[in-house]
């Protein structure tokens, strides 16, 4: 049995598209892609691999990045393109080998950012006119299905293996931890009977009976999935009003550590 780490090396939050190792983000005019190219052993410790596009804390720094400087520094974007550069693959959602090695803290910190990250996706489309598209070009599970549910809208491929699922339940006996039961119930308004069948299902729903279940918007086969894409990113973007002006450049912001000071001396009781 793997050892619970006891410490986690220090963390830079601060990245730039120039130093991306996993995630792809080009520009076409009013619509950016964003494509999810996960370096197997690109992790944060080198006791584990990033199969699968499964992420660890440092994929979503880079994803929070690429989010933000989406929306400043990038005005005429007014939709985005969410897609896994793996075949076959979105995402396999968080790591499960760096879950189970790290400490509960940190395990509880990596689910409140990477949580933020996916809010920062809804907030993005909510104030700042970009929609989000979830081109999923393969299966997503677990976090994977829930970054795709912080998008507007998610497109399946249907090549008869692709589906979306929650497996934590059936295959961990854990709950999801990004928000995905909130959101399937409270955004998607998916009946809380098909809710609780689709938890429970290891393998996951696809195809058109995703699409009845309203666990995506719509599939899209193979032969034509470019196509397809393109053409939903478009529509997304002309929903949107273009924005006039140039974007505000984020500058590195770089933490300045300090040694830990002494507590003060509680006075001496007389």
């Amino acid at each position: 049995m793997a050892a619970t780490l006891t410490a986690q090396a220090p963390i830079r939050f601060q990245t730039h598209p120039n130093q991306y190792r996993h995630w792809k983000l080009v520009f076409d005019g009013d619509v950016a892609r964003l494509s999810m190219a996960v370096e197997l052993n690109g992790g944060l410790r080198d006791d584990y691999e990033l199969k699968l596009n499964s992420y660890d804390l440092g994929v979503d720094v880079e994803l929070c990045d690429a989010i933000q400087r989406i929306r400043f520094e990038h005005p005429e974007v007014r939709s985005v393109v969410l897609d896994g550069a793996l075949d076959r693959v979105f995402c396999a959602g968080a790591n499960i080998v760096m879950l189970r090695t790290s400490t509960h803290a940190f395990k509880v910190n990596f689910c409140k950012f990477t949580n933020e990250t996916r809010l920062s996706i809804e907030d993005a489309s909510l104030h700042s006119g970009i929609k989000f598209l979830a081109a999923l070009n393969g299966t997503a599970s677990g976090g994977g299905y829930e970054l795709a549910l912080a998008c507007d809208e998610i497109l399946l491929v249907d090549d008869r293996n692709s589906a979306v699922s929650f497996p934590e339940v059936p295959l961990l006996g854990v709950l999801p931890g990004t928000g995905g039961l909130t959101r399937i119930t409270d955004k998607r308004k998916i009946r809380r009977d098909r809710c609780d069948v689709f938890s429970t299902v290891a393998e996951g729903i696809k195809g058109k009976r995703a699409v009845e279940w309203n666990l995506v918007d719509a599939i899209a086969p193979l032969s034509r999935w470019k196509e397809a894409v393109d053409e939903r990113a478009k529509k997304l973007a002309a929903s949107q009003p273009k924005k006039d002006g140039a974007g505000v450049h984020l500058d590195a912001i770089e933490p300045e550590v300090t040694p830990p000071r002494a507590a003060p001396r509680s006075p001496t009781a007389t």
